[in-house]
């Protein structure tokens, strides 16, 4: 009985001291944006031009407006909403993302343990032979004995001065880093996939017109070559046509390999070998472009930014790691606790009177170690400074890709509509000097130059159409693209 009521004893002193325990260092507080934070320095954003062609409708902005978590639907093509569950599922740069936080999660839940106390059961059975020699004594014969222990043992640091604490919340604020670092590589990846099947319809487009233009500059050869027969042209203008067609056939070749190239990006993007490649292909018809697009406000931004966050929490707990090293610096109070039995053999150990206790606490505090742990506290300062000027860079980071995103929309209509009303008037003047040419009224030169700006602009056309839908894509991304409203834990889910 006076065991247990000494125990109890200590354990209340224990209580009170954990009661008036306090952690040191800093809290956290999270930063707070600068007053004139903006993502454009004009308070509202008017409409884009437009242009009659599929990818040149007017898009307007709507600030404040919030984004879907499937904002990739919004192109409305079943094949890109397949490609990109299909990556989302088997991507195995999201599944080590996956796995990192996992990881993040359970260090946390075991830095967590630190808050209880240690107990560990022991249990021996020992048969001994010692001499009197040992003791210096060597007329004493050797004796025979056993010995039985089975033993509790309870260990338990009292942290009041808060380095437990801090260091719990070093590691909760740690996983969190891990889950907005998995937030943005699922951001990351589902906008490269888009981005692709943008790049990949471009190219089919460009390869398409390349080969029209081929069979058109073809077929013009053969009229040359023809008027050549009948002396109307000079073998010099069948030179130069045939130059211009095996110029303009030069350029198939590069595209089919970027093509191919790009075809074996998507294949990879959704976890799977070249071998196997994917089934979806694309057009920039197929894509729809969004005409109703979200600017987030300043303070959401801040918050959807899954970069941002991370930012956030990496100075989270290098805050946390100050009060770590700070609390070092203090006295270290543990209480230390056994019960258990000894005795000659297992058959007597649970008897009363064999019985054996032990209450004891502990404190250690340096008193000298070369300023040790005064200049790991200074470092970790120190880190927390460097970790708070990487934030400040990431946010502005952050506001940069939204300004760039809505910047190049709004070039991205004005060039699509000036290509647009180039490739019209190019396509006219094609059509004109070649009527012309037939009827000897304009030299073959001229007919060249005409051939060579039409090809410039179909090209050129069709590179603008692509440009507003890849970067209708990169402003999604870089407000965040909308994690926040899916289902809590959907993307850990395996």
């Amino acid at each position: 009985m006076e065991s247990t009521s000494y125990l109890r004893q200590i354990l209340a002193a224990l209580g009170a001291l954990f009661v008036m325990g306090c952690s040191v260092g800093p809290d956290f507080v999270a930063p707070e944006l600068p007053d004139k934070a903006g993502v454009t320095a004009e308070p509202t954003l008017a409409p884009t031009s437009s242009a009659d062609r599929p990818a040149g409708a007017q898009q307007r902005f709507d600030i404040g407006r919030d984004i879907p978590a499937d904002w990739w639907t919004l192109f409305h093509s079943p094949e890109l909403d397949s490609l990109v569950r299909r990556a989302i599922a088997a991507n195995p740069d999201l599944a080590a993302a996956k796995a990192a936080l996992r990881q993040a999660r359970e260090v946390s839940l075991a830095q967590g343990g630190a808050y209880y106390p240690t107990v560990q059961g022991q249990l021996n059975d020992m048969r001994s032979q010692v001499s009197g020699a040992a003791e210096g004594v060597p007329q004493i014969p050797t004796e025979l004995f056993s010995l039985a222990n089975a033993q509790v043992a309870v260990t338990y640091p009292i942290d009041i001065f808060g380095g437990v604490r801090r260091a719990v919340e070093a590691s909760e604020a740690d996983e969190r880093v891990a889950k907005f670092q998995l937030e943005a590589a699922y951001l990351s990846l589902t906008a490269n996939v888009v981005t692709a099947a943008v790049q990949d319809a471009s190219l089919r487009g460009q390869i398409a017109a390349t080969r029209e233009i081929i069979e058109d500059q073809a077929r013009q050869l053969d009229v040359v070559e023809r008027q050549f027969t009948l002396g109307g042209v000079s073998r010099a203008d069948v030179l130069a046509q045939q130059a211009t067609l095996a110029q303009t056939r030069a350029t198939l070749p590069p595209l089919e390999k970027q093509l191919a190239q790009l075809r074996n990006q998507l294949t990879a993007l959704s976890g799977a070998f070249p071998s196997q490649e994917i089934e979806e292909k694309f057009s920039l018809a197929s894509l729809q472009l969004p005409t109703d697009l979200p600017v987030s406000l300043p303070s959401a931004l801040a918050r959807q930014r899954p970069d941002i966050r991370a930012a956030e929490e990496q100075l989270h707990a290098a805050n946390a790691e100050v009060g770590v090293a700070r609390a070092n610096q203090f006295p270290q109070i543990s209480l230390t606790a056994s019960f258990g039995a000894q005795s000659a053999g297992l058959t007597q150990l649970f008897d009363h009177s064999q019985e054996v206790w032990s209450v004891g606490g502990g404190l250690v505090q340096p008193l000298f170690d070369g300023r040790s742990l005064e200049h790991k506290h200074k470092a970790a300062e120190a880190a927390r400074d460097q970790t708070e000027a990487v934030y400040r860079s990431t946010v502005l980071a952050a506001f940069r890709n939204v300004a760039d995103a809505l910047r190049a929309l709004d070039a991205d209509a004005d060039a699509l509509k000036a290509q647009a009303a180039a490739e019209r008037s190019a396509a006219d003047s094609l059509a004109l000097t070649r009527d012309q040419f037939a009827l000897g009224a304009v030299s073959y030169l001229t007919l060249l130059n005409a051939e060579r700006t039409y090809q410039q602009a179909r090209i050129a056309l069709i590179q603008a159409e692509a440009a507003r839908l890849a970067d209708t894509a990169a402003l999604f991304q870089s407000l965040g693209g909308g994690w926040w409203n899916r289902a809590p834990d959907a993307v850990v889910e395996e």
